[in-house]
């Protein structure tokens, strides 16, 4: 198998980790050397070839997998936290993350099939989804489907991060980050120390997660609650003082634009400098699609009918079905925004609820 590692210097490697039939084609997992061992952060999607190509990576800095004394994670998702289970068994390392995406672990893991598919009917109809959309959903409920969820697998960890904490990595100086918003438990790490070839003003550098790519901008939805407490997050309690995930994102945003790293190293893509500029082309793509939005709500739309009229990377027709679901709840964040500064709000006596300009 082929693996591609690359040495950032002092003590810093990344790892391509494949992720299966996905346009990211893989996760930077990256590999930090401390006087204790090496410590991951992240560790890819759970599947065997992904498996193959982590430890091959880990050979390839100089390691084997159980050398390996910790793991880091900057958020929930599977593409991050996918392998994490397999690491603490080969090798015995502790694996951390921010309590609030612990708890989405812990939730997703209790939480069975059917109260998965409860909530997005549920969801999906407060939308106004129309039924052509929401027939295979039913159906599944019917009989039984949706056994093989993503994500009842993933490891609990064992420690939490703490924001603003400096880790516990003997001979290292990273400190968390807390910068909700793709996840609300979504953390940077940012390694506290002068870069070994400063390559540019700044100081330090960044694991970023998804927080920060350099030419992505990651997924922003409502945090989804699967548990039988929680009723779902959708049009009907946008108007609450609830969640606001896409203002934790522009907030998370500028206080990493504050740090001023020398250089940032995501989790897809590729390292890259100029954190501030990233920063700030993020901020305004976000601030030109609330206005894109507000102008589409001239006209009273359900959460469904906004996003079907919004931009994409391709034609709402040429969506998947399950990124449709994606793309709805993306459509509600941002709609939640809106409300949240007076922007927009919900149609009295609508149903399904719709949504207009202020």
């Amino acid at each position: 198998m082929s693996t591609q590692v690359t040495d950032h210097k002092g003590g810093v490697w990344s790892i391509a980790v494949p992720i299966p039939d996905n346009p990211l084609g893989h996760t930077l997992v990256h590999l930090l050397e401390t006087d204790r061992g090496p410590v991951l952060i992240d560790t890819g999607w759970d599947d065997p070839d992904s498996w193959d190509a982590l430890a091959a990576g880990v050979t390839a800095c100089g390691f084997d997998v159980t050398d390996l004394h910790g793991v880091l994670i900057t958020h929930h998702h599977p593409d991050h936290h996918g392998l994490s289970a397999k690491v603490r068994e080969v090798s015995g390392a502790w694996i951390a993350m921010h309590a609030a995406d612990a708890e989405a672990v812990r939730r997703t893991r209790e939480a069975e099939p059917e109260q998965w598919l409860d909530y997005l009917l549920a969801k999906l109809s407060a939308a106004g989804a129309p039924d052509d959309h929401l027939a295979p959903l039913r159906k599944a409920r019917a009989t039984g489907g949706g056994r093989k969820l993503p994500g009842r697998r993933a490891a609990l960890p064992d420690r939490g991060i703490d924001p603003g904490e400096l880790l516990d990595l003997p001979g290292r100086r990273v400190r968390a980050i807390w910068t909700p918003g793709h996840t609300p438990g979504h953390v940077c790490l940012h390694l506290e120390e002068a870069h070994p070839s400063a390559p540019a003003p700044g100081f330090g550098r960044l694991f970023s997660g998804d927080h920060l790519l350099p030419g992505i901008t990651p997924h922003i939805g409502l945090y989804e609650a699967p548990d039988g407490e929680a009723r779902p997050p959708g049009p009907h309690d946008l108007d609450s003082s609830g969640e606001d995930p896409l203002g934790d994102y522009l907030d998370s945003l500028e206080r990493v634009g504050r740090l001023a790293p020398a250089e940032v190293l995501p989790a897809h893509q590729h390292a890259f400098t100029d954190a501030g500029g990233r920063v700030r082309a993020l901020i305004a793509h976000h601030e030109e699609r609330l206005a894109r939005l507000r102008a589409l709500l001239q006209e009273p739309r359900t959460v469904w009918q906004l996003a079907t009229a919004m931009e994409w990377n391709r034609p709402w027709e040429q969506i998947p079905y399950g990124s449709r679901n994606i793309a709805v709840s993306e459509a509600e964040a941002h709609l939640r925004r809106l409300v949240k500064q007076g922007r927009a709000e919900r149609v009295p006596g609508s149903d399904p609820v719709r949504y207009q300009a202020v």
